[in-house]
């Protein structure tokens, strides 16, 4: 009789694992890498839903600064890679990591910055002008010093100002080392100028008297780009779900969803997936 009970409860533990095993196994989700501002933005919050229910397939997002999620991507640990630096972006694929990669959308970077406005910036639509005077004001700036899209774009301002501010770190140049939110978050605390992706600052519940100091620079364009992760060289990327979420996203579908979430009115990411792609 022992030896009787002991065996339909080995069978039964092993069905019941084997089942559990099935559950997880059946379970479709991919790992997307991409960043703070996509997630800061409420963007993803909006359309992952509607992914979802349409193909059953669970998008987990690692939100992150655009370096990291790279290096993330390079390490295997996600599926696709959604992120705002176009350079990178392509050295991405060109060193065999991604498939390819598509123009999703894009917004664009503002200076925000105190009403009082100390350096005398504001309505300035050149950030090359503007930047020296924040420098020569020597009024705090809050930058992310993350190695994110964001964090990029801002020193490549910088470079083309003939401006070292990182030499100035820790004086007037406050680097937060920290995503989006937090170094809003910071700048405000700090009566500090900071430079953000516009789509972040709609959504920033935090504005203070903070205020758009510098926009419609075109070098403050903000792109963002699509890009399967290499089954080659990560076997265990999930291509073929990954492919149906990037398929999807450039889809009139996915376009038409990125382009209706809105924030007290305001589209806050414009599609242009058709626009071109590399």
């Amino acid at each position: 009789m022992i030896r009787r009970l002991l065996s339909l409860a080995l069978a039964t533990f092993v069905f019941g694992a084997a089942t559990v095993s099935s559950a997880f196994a059946d379970e479709k989700f991919i790992i997307v890498q991409s960043t703070t501002s996509t997630q800061n933005s409420g963007l993803f919050d909006t359309i992952l839903p509607t992914f979802r229910d349409k193909t059953g397939i669970e998008v987990r997002v690692v939100a992150v600064g655009t370096g990291q999620a790279i290096r993330n991507a390079v390490n295997g640990d996600g599926d696709v890679l959604l992120v705002h630096s176009k350079p990178s972006e392509e050295k991405f694929v060109a060193d065999g990591f991604g498939v390819s990669r598509a123009d999703v959308m894009y917004n664009d970077f503002v200076i925000v910055g105190p009403a009082s406005d100390p350096a005398g910036i504001k309505g300035s639509r050149d950030a090359v002008d503007a930047l020296p005077k924040i420098a020569e004001s020597e009024t705090p700036f809050a930058s992310r010093g993350d190695d994110s899209g964001t964090h990029k774009a801002e020193l490549r301002l910088w470079q083309a100002a003939d401006i070292d501010a990182a030499a100035a770190s820790g004086t007037w140049y406050r680097e937060t080392g920290s995503g989006m939110g937090s170094t809003l978050n910071t700048a405000i605390g700090m009566d500090a100028y900071v430079m953000t992706d516009r789509a972040t600052w709609i959504a920033f519940g935090n504005k203070g008297t903070h205020e758009i100091m510098v926009e419609g620079d075109p070098r403050m364009f903000n792109q963002y780009g699509v890009i399967l992760v290499n089954a080659m060289k990560h076997p265990h990327v999930k291509a073929d779900l990954g492919q149906v979420f990037i398929d999807w996203l450039l889809s009139k579908e996915g376009q038409g969803a990125i382009a209706d979430y809105k924030v007290d009115g305001q589209q806050l990411f414009f599609p242009n997936a058709n626009d071109g792609s590399s």
